[in-house]
């Protein structure tokens, strides 16, 4: 795209108005920008192609530069990146983008709320809390104490002295401020007055400005069997209270300590069982712990290290009442650290039952390899 003319990169012709050009932009805009292609570099070098071209085809004095020399002419005026005389197409370009803006799910000035509507902070609110991996599993009823916001009633929640707004200095009662990058123009909402428009001329003696007040409350909370980590409640009615007196909700985000013995995996529970060697070759029958009481553990004949044994239904209610997961027990077998003189030759004795061939697998498999590697240094 680098070799088209800029009459080519927005598919015009060398005669079109600034209407066309403006329309061609807006378009091509849309089509290519980082908004609607995340990660593709492709389309973020396309959108930047793009605006260098309009920002030069939209100047009559760039344009006529361009159409006489191509972009050679323009270098002393920033090679098509820049402006002669103040913002000129940027005031332009930015009520474009601010147009744009407003289809991505962002507000034009046009549509703007009245000032004394508009909350200062968002109505639904979140906090967090931790439960112990019982608490989760069985479910149960826990007492929130939380802070939430209420509006200013001295102010009416604007955080103004008497209420009285006067257009915020920052954006100049835009609600939004722009910024030039390279041949760029970004918008985002003004953080003096979040997009409103307008500030408080001096601040509230009772809020100092915040335009409200917070206030502790206490509310008892049926937390459901199977929460798990991550899992959000919302508790309807109980968050932060706007200007017009609407209350938002609370949302309760959860984080499940650890079991000691039981390791959670969605719906389903691990638990690990330690086998003494004997009790894995015999294949005992063992009594293991389950969330709901005793299970028994029938021992596969020479069970092996990490075998797992699954017990369907045996794990945790899904939350949202989609079955029960199953509990594994994996088996870690262990071993004596010391024998004595007794133990040693019980052992042997054991062993030499079982012929040579099954006692000691390796000298039969492993003889032919020996012999062949010896082979090898003749």
């Amino acid at each position: 795209m680098e070799e088209l003319s800029y009459y080519e990169i927005l598919e015009v012709s060398r005669d079109a108005d600034k209407e066309t050009i403006k329309k061609a932009y807006r378009k091509m805009a849309k089509v290519y920008h980082p908004d609607k292609n995340p990660g593709d570099n492709e389309a973020e070098h396309k959108f930047k192609l793009v605006n260098e071209a309009y920002q030069c085809l939209s100047d009559d004095k760039q344009r006529s530069i361009y159409d006489r020399y191509g972009k050679e002419g323009l270098q002393g005026m920033g090679g098509g990146r820049g402006r002669s005389g103040g913002m000129g197409g940027f005031e332009d370009l930015g009520s474009i983008f601010e147009e744009m803006f407003s289809g991505f799910g962002g507000s034009s000035s046009r549509r703007r709320r009245n000032p004394a509507d508009i909350d200062k902070y968002p109505l639904d609110m979140n906090i967090e809390m931790y439960l112990s991996f019982h608490e989760a599993v069985f479910g149960c009823e826990k007492e929130v104490e939380f802070s939430y916001k209420k509006a200013c009633k001295s102010c009416n929640g604007t955080g103004a002295k008497d209420g009285k707004l006067a257009t915020c200095k920052q954006c100049g009662g835009q609600g939004q401020i722009f910024m030039k990058q390279g041949f760029m123009t970004f918008s985002q909402t003004c953080p003096v007055c979040h997009g409103s428009g307008s500030a408080a001329a001096d601040k509230c003696g009772t809020c100092h400005g915040d335009g409200f007040s917070e206030v502790r409350e206490k509310v008892t909370v049926k937390i459901p069997k199977g929460i798990d980590s991550g899992n959000r409640l919302r508790v309807s009615g109980k968050g932060n209270i706007g200007k017009k007196g609407m209350r938002g909700d609370l949302y309760i985000t959860f984080t499940v300590r650890p079991d000691k013995h039981f390791v959670r995996d969605g719906n389903n529970v691990y638990i690990e069982i330690p086998v003494f060697f004997t009790q894995a070759v015999m294949g005992d029958t063992l009594t293991i712990p389950s969330l709901t009481g005793e299970l028994e553990l029938k021992l596969d004949v020479g069970t092996r290290d990490k075998q797992h044994y699954t017990f369907r239904n045996e794990g945790i209610e899904d939350v949202h009442g989609h079955g029960k997961g199953d509990l594994i027990a994996q088996i870690n077998i262990t071993y004596p650290r010391k024998l004595n003189d007794e133990q040693r030759e019980l052992l042997r004795k054991l062993e030499s039952s079982f012929g040579l061939e099954e006692s000691k697998p390796h000298e039969s498999i492993l003889d032919s390899a020996i012999e062949k590697m010896k082979s090898w240094f003749k």
